[in-house]
């Protein structure tokens, strides 16, 4: 009898798995790229606890200084959108580059201001070029990668978004102690230039699109400004200013709204295709990231704020005790690195959603002054829940999408998880002003009582979540 020969569909795939390993090569190329999500992410907070030196130095009021983060935050929230165009014009690894090289232009001139003006218009040069560096590195990495690695690749790198708001604090207080505040941002040459180095030598040259699309100017002028007048005008409401506030959550509705209708309309390519948020499983990864946003940067705005005016804490201690939440995020990312290609997207999901459920509900009792042990544990449990998230739904869109549409995937996905860090971040603040005025000398309650919002952020993304894929669909 003959021995029956296989076909060659079927050699192939048993000639996959070596393919499929993650190889020195790959990882060298990860840690290439995450070092530009890495500077771009601290940045957005480590200028938090320089805010009074800042202050000081310029002879700027409160409020004018804290437009120093706030610029940072509208200039990423405006870039985002145009990276999947960039990408798909000038190449991947050359938009990353040209990003780095606008994010580091920033950095020295924001080192070299001379008043608080000049230093807010500095930050967002600054936060253009630190808006594509997220977007693009995903995207590059993910083409990089292939569908049967981007998963557990992603795992690995999708944990410093998570960390950074933790290191942000951390690393600013630790600067301002040995330093003056220029440090702050002359910290970022160093790393950018160590980055550009080793991105052209290492980082392979991802052609662009054959297919030229030209640039949705309508669109640019729709949804980056309205997204930054939406976030300015909640901005508004915390500092409790109606009439700008009216006037920016209005106007930036409404250039969403028109943004949404000529999307929909167009025969071109627009920016961000809003037809995307309706495809499953897309949209409720999308919901998924998007509450992830606002809950991960909405907590790392209170607790913080509470450790500090709630319980007299300096900043590098307030730092200390939010260093739990990056521990857990560490181990969740190792834990989803070795189940990813293995447990259906829902399961990683929900669980880590309950995580952060069970690991907030501390936080809701605040009143009644936790202990720290308790405060650090309960961080380090909500770190390994938000690992549980980001990884598997990135995997989930990044896996099932042509190659040629990962730029604008990722620029959407990074998108709703900016726009949910800085939407998130405005409205806890709108509530926590309303509970501190209802309270008044119980700061904790107050904060305690902002905390439920978050919970019910949670439930939100369970909602979305429960519509994820049920089993795990092997990558192609």
């Amino acid at each position: 009898m003959t021995e029956k020969v296989p076909d060659a569909p079927a050699a192939k795939k048993a000639a996959a798995p070596p393919a499929e390993r993650i190889d020195g090569q790959l990882l060298r190329i990860a840690f290439i790229l995450v070092l530009g999500t890495f500077m771009a992410t601290v940045d957005a907070t480590i200028v938090s606890v320089a805010m009074d030196t800042l202050a000081g130095d310029f002879g700027a009021s409160v409020t004018e200084i804290q437009w120093v983060s706030t610029a940072y935050l509208l200039a990423v929230v405006a870039a985002v959108p145009a990276s999947g165009w960039l990408a798909d014009r000038f190449g991947g690894r050359r938009t990353w580059l040209a990003a780095v090289g606008v994010f580091l232009l920033g950095s020295l001139l924001c080192a070299l201001a001379w008043s608080a003006t000049s230093l807010i218009v500095f930050r967002v040069i600054q936060g253009l070029g630190g808006g594509l560096l997220p977007a693009t590195g995903q995207a590059l990495l993910a083409r990089v990668a292939g569908p049967g690695r981007t998963g557990r690749v992603i795992s690995v790198v999708a944990v410093v978004p998570l960390l950074s708001p933790v290191l942000g604090p951390l690393v600013g207080g630790s600067l301002l102690a040995v330093a003056s505040w220029p440090w702050l941002f002359l910290v970022n040459l160093p790393i950018g230039v160590v980055a550009v180095l080793l991105a052209r030598r290492y980082v392979p040259d991802v052609p662009p699109s054959t297919r030229r699309t030209p640039f949705d100017l309508r669109g640019a002028a729709l949804l980056s400004p309205g997204l930054a007048v939406l976030v300015f005008g909640l901005t508004e409401v915390s500092h409790h200013r109606t009439l700008p506030a009216a006037i920016g959550v209005s106007a930036g509705l409404a250039m969403l709204a028109a943004f949404t209708a000529h999307g929909l309309r167009t025969s071109r390519a627009p920016l961000i295709d809003p037809r995307l948020f309706a495809r499953p499983p897309f949209g409720a990864a999308a919901l998924a990231l998007l509450v992830l946003g606002a809950s991960v940067f909405g907590t790392m705005f209170l607790l913080p704020l509470y450790f500090q005016t709630g319980r007299g804490l300096s900043p590098w201690e307030a730092g200390l005790l939010l260093a739990p939440q990056g521990l857990g995020a560490a181990a969740g990312s190792v834990l989803v690195n070795r189940t990813i290609d293995k447990v259906a997207p829902r399961t990683l999901v929900v669980t880590g959603i309950a995580l952060i459920v069970a690991g907030t509900v501390p936080f809701t009792q605040l009143g009644h002054e936790p202990p720290d042990a308790v405060i650090a544990a309960a961080l380090a449990v909500r770190g390994v829940g938000m690992a549980m998230i980001g990884a598997p739904v990135m995997n989930i869109v990044y896996s099932r999408i042509e190659p040629e549409h990962l730029p604008r995937a990722s620029g959407a996905l990074n998108l709703l998880n900016t726009v949910g860090g800085s939407v998130g971040t405005a409205a806890l603040a709108v509530v926590l002003q309303d509970r501190l005025t209802a309270r008044g000398p119980d700061i904790s309650w107050a904060f305690a009582d902002t905390f439920w919002w978050v919970l019910g952020l949670c439930l939100l993304a369970a909602a979305g979540a429960t519509r994820l894929p049920r089993t795990h669909v092997r990558n192609p």
